[in-house]
């Protein structure tokens, strides 16, 4: 933890895109900052930033800050993401939707 809203990743992952293996694969390299899920404060309670989706929210923010593919990449990914680390579906609509219409990366 940097502060009180951003984290630095201390381990290099790799996340799959599609299946496992795959050839579309996204490595989050050591230093990488994040603020998990961007969620408004206010929100905190149904969507703390830290929730079963922070891994999907680290890849996320990867691809924003790296603007690598597209937005809409990006999004559909973190989309998938959630899915694989078992996200509810209510919850993964509602933050895919987020990110759809306020995200903002380096795009």
């Amino acid at each position: 933890m940097l502060d009180d809203y951003r984290w630095e990743v201390l381990a290099t992952f790799e996340y799959h895109v599609g299946s496992y293996p795959s050839e579309s694969v996204i490595r989050v390299p050591v230093g990488a900052v994040t603020d998990l899920a961007t969620v408004p404060r206010v929100l905190w309670a149904l969507f703390p930033p830290h929730g079963r989706y922070a891994k999907a929210a680290i890849v996320h923010d990867y691809l924003y800050d790296q603007a690598i593919g597209s937005k809409a990449y990006a999004d559909r990914t973190f989309l998938e993401a959630m899915e694989v680390l078992g996200v509810s579906r209510f919850t993964r609509t509602v933050m895919y939707w987020a990110v759809r219409l306020f995200g903002r990366g380096n795009y």
